[in-house]
């Protein structure tokens, strides 16, 4: 059995193999959910979790940031007015 210790598993965790543009391509499967069962896995196994709270962050504020400018260019070329 092994011991607790407090914050080990999260520095562990920090030390995993996966690069960041890995982590990116994980986030993006995920952000549109085709990600098969096997890779999920490994995924898992794998992804660096401070990476994937980066990549989070920044993927949801391009997200913002292209609805944003969806709207605004909707408004500006008066499809949506009267």
């Amino acid at each position: 059995m092994s011991e607790f210790r407090p914050g080990q598993d999260l520095k562990d965790a920090a030390q995993r193999p996966m690069s960041f543009v890995q982590t990116v391509k994980a986030i993006a499967w995920a952000f549109f959910g085709v990600r098969r069962g096997a890779g999920y896995e490994e995924d898992v196994a794998k992804l660096n979790p401070v990476h994937v709270i980066i990549a989070g962050v920044i993927a949801a504020v391009l997200f913002v940031l292209v609805l944003v400018l969806l709207v605004q260019w909707v408004i500006g070329s008066g499809v949506a007015g009267s």
